[in-house]
């Protein structure tokens, strides 16, 4: 019976210890929104929603998504020379503070502008390209382009300029974080990447 007692007694105090670090680890996202003002809006805007074509919208993005990012920015696994300087002061914590931050912002729609290109980029985005075994985008990205959190990113809304230079980035093999976004960029052109990536800039 004392060891019963013992053991539930263990139990107790683990749950707590649990209870205690999550807490512990809990965002701050006062803290998030004054470092993403000091480092981040500039290029961003303040509330991550960039104007700027070159620079992405982060606002509405995963949280676990930016994170990583921002970590391997940082490690250099991810190359980047002004997102790596940026990166480089930032903590673990300070990273999920504004990751869990950005992710509470609300994104701004964007459109897609190439009208003749918009039927292609959306046969791909729904249904990949068989004969080159071009996975749809739309499998993990999810068809509206919210993405699957902790897993893909939200693409909804995302600048076309932005988008397509990543995609040739993968292509060329100068993006090296995601083995998985090389195989599919290997094969598409930069017509298809003009068109996939202006579609995904009008997806809500």
């Amino acid at each position: 019976m004392k060891l019963i007692a013992s053991l539930i007694g263990a139990a107790a105090l683990a749950a707590l210890s649990l209870s205690a670090h999550a807490q512990a680890v809990k965002p701050d996202l006062g803290k998030g929104a004054a470092s993403f003002g000091q480092v981040c809006a500039a290029c961003h805007a303040a509330d991550g929603n960039s104007v700027i074509g070159a620079n992405p919208k982060l606002a509405g993005q995963h949280p676990e998504y930016l994170v990583k990012q921002l970590t391997e920015f940082k490690s250099g696994k991810r190359a980047n020379a002004v997102m790596s300087g940026m990166s480089a002061a930032l903590s673990d914590e300070d990273m999920r503070n504004i990751g869990f931050w950005l992710a509470s912002q609300k994104p701004t729609p964007g459109a897609a502008k190439d009208k003749d290109l918009v039927a292609l980029g959306e046969r791909i985005y729904r249904g990949g390209i068989a004969d080159r075994q071009i996975a749809a985008c739309a499998g993990c990205h999810s068809p509206n382009g919210a993405g699957i959190p902790a897993q893909y990113p939200r693409l909804a809304g995302q600048h076309a300029e932005y988008t397509s230079t990543q995609l040739k980035s993968f292509r060329s093999g100068e993006r090296k974080n995601s083995a998985q976004m090389t195989g599919v960029a290997a094969y598409l052109t930069d017509k298809e990447i003009t068109a996939v990536s202006d579609y995904i800039a009008g997806l809500r």
